[in-house]
């Protein structure tokens, strides 16, 4: 039997894999636009990211709309829910058109965009762009709640606090916030926070409750320093002798 060389084996042990290729998103800026230019969907998208986000190249909205729109018309749903958002607020250099933006968000909520569908909810909830209507606003948050979309198990779960669109339902608005939560979402872990400091689906926990909202202003909630600077108030009072009446 042949014995092969020492440094033949090494050599083979010491090689290298080739390099792999670039993704498109690593690629920069002007390498994006030559592909965008020839007509590659998820290149015009990239480029419509980059205006919009000013990720090597200056901040421009219009422009971004411009590549957004190109990339939406070859069905890139992800650039249909950009252009959608920067429509309804009339980004700088574009005119504000909410009719629309919602039947953008409509035709991306109809293909599965989660974030399409909480924004059809806000629209319908607010009114913007089309008739307010509650119970429409809970059935689209609750097809992005069903993807396990952060945001619309807040909207939704607020619904539900409030028996807005819906019936009222402690329980359910309790488990919608919960599964916010357990996404580290900072709104859903101050509502969960509020459910348990009030009561509401569940038994009263203050310190639950505290623990939460310091969670949430840990998340990046700001709002939740003012239920934190409340419940430790609340636990800093004395506690009420028997028979001593409390406010």
């Amino acid at each position: 039997m042949r014995i092969l060389p020492v440094l033949a084996v090494a050599l083979v042990l010491g090689g290298t894999a080739p390099a792999l290729a670039q993704s498109l998103k690593e690629l920069p800026f002007d390498k994006q636009l030559t592909l965008a230019k020839v007509g590659d969907v998820d290149a015009q998208f990239e480029v419509g990211l980059a205006y919009e986000t000013g990720t090597g190249v200056n901040v421009d909205e219009a422009e971004a709309a411009r590549w957004f729109r190109q990339a939406a018309l070859q069905g890139n749903v992800e650039a249909q829910y950009h252009l959608a958002r920067l429509v309804a607020r009339g980004a700088k250099g574009l005119k504000q058109d909410l009719p629309t933006a919602v039947k953008l968000y409509q035709d991306a909520a109809s293909k599965g965009h989660p974030q399409a569908m909480n924004a059809l909810g806000q629209a319908y909830q607010q009114g913007k762009g089309v008739e307010a209507d509650l119970a429409k606003a809970a059935e689209w948050y609750g097809k992005a709640a069903d993807l396990k979309l952060a945001d619309a198990e807040n909207n939704l779960g607020m619904l539900y606090l409030e028996g807005k669109g819906v019936t009222r339902d402690l329980a359910r608005a309790f488990k919608l916030f919960e599964s916010a939560a357990a996404q580290n979402d900072a709104w859903g872990l101050n509502n969960l926070g509020g459910m348990y400091e009030m009561g509401w689906g569940t038994a009263a926990d203050r310190a639950r409750a505290l623990d939460l909202y310091r969670r949430s202003l840990a998340a990046g909630n700001d709002k939740a320093q003012q239920n934190i600077a409340r419940l430790e108030a609340k636990s800093a009072e004395p506690a009420a002798k028997p028979g001593q009446a409390t406010n």
